[in-house]
């Protein structure tokens, strides 16, 4: 006698972010958690799988997920799209931990086993003057990062995406009922941002992975003219160097520099990168698995990718919960062709409200051995955070008009 699914339930918690968890429940009394949250939309994917996707899940066989992922994706007819793959990803996960938890084993295990020990992982580094992003800097090594991606204000801004005046850290979304409105500069910044980065490298030496993140606001021809300015910098990667819906503005860009390139944080299923990959225009791609499907879809992706040697460097940031999170430790440790992991940190209150096996250590994050994905949810301690409106900020060029990103 197969097993069943008896209830499906979705959690809202905010526990410094926003977080939308899947709680499914079998009759063998097994439970599986899954991650669908979606930075600024949390309220709709919760509503999407509340209203049209847990009632399909009853009676259902847990151990069917492929099947399920099929059913989730082509029998809506609406495919695609954010909302809809956040939430297949949400179904997808928790059938992938209570498959692990049936089977005793982690889920790294089911997927093949391990390729390697332990799964690279890079952090965040930002201040606005360089002497204090050099202590950033040097303050993440301290921390055991091997890989650090360094972001720092632009003179003549007030605010620049993710970089506070006034403080270290990383944390751009801001608790409000509408988006904090911050002006850009792309000139001011293509002067400022290669001297910025020189000077990180010379001060680190040439070990330190080093990393850094345009925020889709270039054009192609803006995107070549900053890979080519950073080419001396040896750049692990230049993340989201031009607006991804945009593919054949890659082209430009690799025309012009070596530096590798890295993106893809807002794709959400293998349509939306296939040409960029086919055409080796990146080198790393950068879906999360909240975001794309579930460890299911984004398997599928990275399989892809592998021919074309185009690595994994899924997307990690503290908006994705440490459900999520850990699913991408253990396809890391399982896919050949991942390069490195995200991994932005988080508020302390979301390793307490979601209690884990996934660790990390001297520069690398090991997902544990608890069977399933090894993340659980306090639901006690979660009902404590109700949910309160976050959104990531709005740029708007000198004129007024509202930027790429």
């Amino acid at each position: 006698m197969t097993d069943r699914i008896i209830a499906a339930e979705v959690i809202v918690t905010s526990p410094g972010r926003n977080y939308v968890t899947l709680k499914v429940q079998t009759a063998e009394g097994l439970v599986g958690y899954g991650d669908a949250t979606v930075n600024g939309r949390e309220l709709a994917v919760a509503s999407y799988l509340r209203d049209h996707v847990v009632p399909l899940l009853t009676g259902l066989d847990p151990a069917r997920i492929e099947d399920t992922w099929q059913y989730l994706y082509r029998g809506a007819y609406w495919r695609r799209g954010p909302i809809t793959m956040a939430a297949i990803s949400a179904v997808d996960l928790a059938l992938w931990d209570i498959k692990g938890k049936a089977a005793g084993m982690p889920v790294y295990q089911l997927l093949g086993g391990a390729v390697r020990d332990k799964v690279l992982a890079y952090t965040h580094a930002s201040a606005w003057e360089l002497p204090a992003l050099l202590d950033e800097v040097d303050a993440r090594r301290q921390d055991g990062f091997r890989a650090v991606r360094a972001q720092s204000g632009v003179p003549g801004l007030e605010t620049v995406y993710g970089v506070h005046r006034d403080a270290g850290g990383y944390e751009p979304a801001k608790r409000g009922a509408v988006p904090v409105v911050e002006s850009w500069d792309t000139d001011a910044y293509l002067r400022h941002i290669p001297g910025v980065l020189a000077a990180v490298r010379e001060h680190v030496g040439p070990e330190l992975a080093l990393l850094h993140d345009a925020h889709h606001r270039l054009t192609p021809q803006q995107a070549a003219r900053l890979g080519k300015a950073l080419e001396p910098a040896d750049l692990f990667w230049l993340e989201d160097v031009t607006p991804a819906e945009n593919q054949d503005a890659l082209r430009l860009v690799r025309q012009h520099t070596t530096t590798p390139l890295a993106i893809g944080e807002v794709f959400n299923s293998i349509y939306d990168c296939k040409d960029l990959i086919t055409e080796q225009l990146i080198d790393y791609i950068r879906v999360a698995v909240a975001h794309a499907g579930g460890i299911s879809h984004l398997r599928t992706i990275l399989a892809l990718a592998s021919v074309y040697q185009v690595k994994a460097a899924p997307h990690g940031p503290s908006d994705v919960s440490p459900v999520s999170f850990g699913a991408s430790i253990h396809l890391g440790l399982s896919t050949h062709n991942f390069g490195i992991q995200e991994y932005m940190g988080y508020d302390a209150l979301a390793h307490e409200v979601f209690p884990h096996s996934w660790s990390f250590s001297d520069g690398y994050l090991h997902p544990g051995e608890a069977p399933g994905l090894g993340v659980e949810l306090d639901e006690t301690l979660a009902a404590k955070f109700p949910y309160e409106p976050a959104y990531l900020p709005v740029a708007r060029r000198l004129d007024g008009s509202v930027t790429d990103w």
